[in-house]
């Protein structure tokens, strides 16, 4: 990272502090797009900067800047100090050492080849080649196909002796195609917008065989649909695809038990939760199949780490065990202000902001039920693939969803395609509607790159993995 040491950095702050922290970020963002054979994006981005926080009078500071200098680093430390000083004299709760614990730890995220393995023209070649594999009848209006991938370098060091170092590789790999009969329009992508992102090489690109039937498959559904039947209106069973949980388990579980916003740190911008903080340990969220963990350890999900962005080392922890709400997604300043536990989920979108309570990689456990079972179990009901369309209210409790694609199932067996399948529901009671989890071979890992909250908005990656999952009794209704 340009050489910088950020120890040396480190010792040439001088301003009185109980504690010091430097987290300097370098991120490349590289972003290519085709739509409808002609060159959308081809560009490259590189930001670099340094945060500085530090701990004074029970509060903390910071000051971001993107200069390197000792001397510029030592006026960022004096104005964050002042910043403390300042938010002391209206503070809420007096922090201490505690809520930065002491790690000393690397991480990189898996890849099998570096991402400079794959040569721009070479990729935007295969993009090309996707907008002709999607375009597979007249009816196919327009095609897309987009890859973004970000290159990400922390470090962080602390005058209590942390020292970290994080290098993340982020790909998010997207095609979508839109049909027209010339009244209805239909619209299918790959596992939803932008829902494949993971952390990989360059050897997703690889595959050209794999990618292209996926392309024209895409392009098949997105026809198809548009000469399906609308999605019936009733009560009755719903199956959900991975790619759909990532949005319900996103929507109506993440969202919900974030402790800084159950305090009512974001009522102003993104509303509360029905969560309290006296539920955490005995509120029955969901039936005893529904078992959620927040994981920032898993292999290659979108949001995986080492150590979040207050020095925490990350590990996995269950949310929800049985159906019983245990922890909340709260980093080390949430779970000394509430005496709650939480995770390490202390997270910042880049080197200029600060770290707040985010979601990370929550997923859905899988259970032991095949495809096959589950389908097979249901008289009549509807399953979705690919979310479409999201609304939830400020207290993340009354949700609508919409999805790309819906199947009719009747008298356990897939029969007919349903255009602009939806669904409706209350949060504790849809989970405690979870009758089956399907099984390993069902699990899906998704993400997202453009999970917003905080003032300022803080855009950042959330990683998603669940099971094939029936819930009963919800209420299914079609248009658009």
């Amino acid at each position: 990272m340009n050489n910088v040491n950020l120890q040396n950095l480190l010792s040439s702050i001088s301003v009185e502090a109980d504690w010091i922290g430097l987290r300097k970020v370098k991120e490349a963002t590289t972003h290519r797009y085709i739509r409808d054979g002609q060159p959308q994006a081809n560009s490259r981005d590189v930001t670099h900067g340094l945060m500085v926080e530090v701990l004074v009078n029970g509060q903390f500071g910071y000051y971001g800047i993107n200069s390197f200098d000792p001397k510029s680093v030592s006026i960022a430390a004096e104005k964050a100090q002042k910043q403390a000083e300042l938010a002391s004299k209206h503070a809420l709760y007096k922090f201490d050492e505690k809520a930065r614990p002491s790690f000393q730890g690397e991480y990189t995220s898996p890849r099998e080849k570096p991402l400079n393995s794959i040569s721009p023209g070479d990729l935007n070649t295969l993009l090309f080649q996707i907008n002709d594999a999607l375009k597979v009848s007249n009816e196919v209006i327009s095609v897309s196909a987009l890859a973004r991938i970000v290159e990400t370098e922390q470090e962080i060091v602390s005058s209590n002796g942390s020292e970290i170092h994080q290098d993340f590789n982020l790909i998010t790999f997207d095609m979508s195609a839109t049909a027209s009969d010339g009244t209805i329009f239909q619209t299918r992508t790959n596992a939803g917008s932008r829902g494949y992102s993971r952390q990989i090489g360059s050897e997703v690109f690889e595959n050209t065989e794999d990618i292209i039937q996926t392309a024209r498959t895409i392009g098949e559904e997105a026809v198809e649909l548009i000469k399906s039947e609308e999605c019936p209106t009733d009560a009755m069973d719903l199956v959900l695809a991975p790619d759909q949980m990532m949005l319900q388990i996103h929507e109506s579980v993440g969202h919900a038990t974030e402790i800084d916003r159950i305090l009512g740190d974001e009522r102003n911008y993104a509303g509360w939760s029905f969560v309290q903080l006296s539920d955490f340990g005995s509120l029955r969220y969901g039936s005893n199949l529904m078992n959620i963990t927040f994981d920032p350890t898993m292999l290659g999900e979108f949001a995986s780490y080492g150590y979040d962005d207050g020095g925490l080392k990350a590990k996995k922890e269950y949310i929800i065990k049985d159906g019983i709400l245990l922890r909340g997604l709260g980093g080390m300043e949430s779970q000394l202000r509430t005496g709650l536990p939480g995770v390490a989920n202390f997270r910042a979108s880049a080197w200029n902001r600060a770290p707040i309570d985010r979601m990370a990689n929550l997923n859905l456990e899988y259970g032991e039920s095949s495809f096959e079972e589950i389908i097979s179990s249901i008289k009549r009901g509807v399953f979705m693939k690919s979310n479409r369309s999201w609304s939830i209210d400020d207290y993340r409790n009354k949700f609508q969803f919409g999805c790309e694609y819906g199947q009719m199932i009747e008298n356990g067996k897939l029969t007919k395609t349903l255009r602009n399948p939806n669904y409706r529901g209350i949060s504790k009671t849809f989970w405690n509607n979870l009758k089956m989890v399907g099984d390993k071979d069902t699990f899906g890992m998704y993400g997202t790159p453009y999970c917003g909250k905080g003032e300022p908005n803080q855009i950042i990656r959330v990683g998603h993995a669940s099971p094939v999952a029936l819930f009963e009794n919800v209420e299914i209704f079609g248009g658009a």
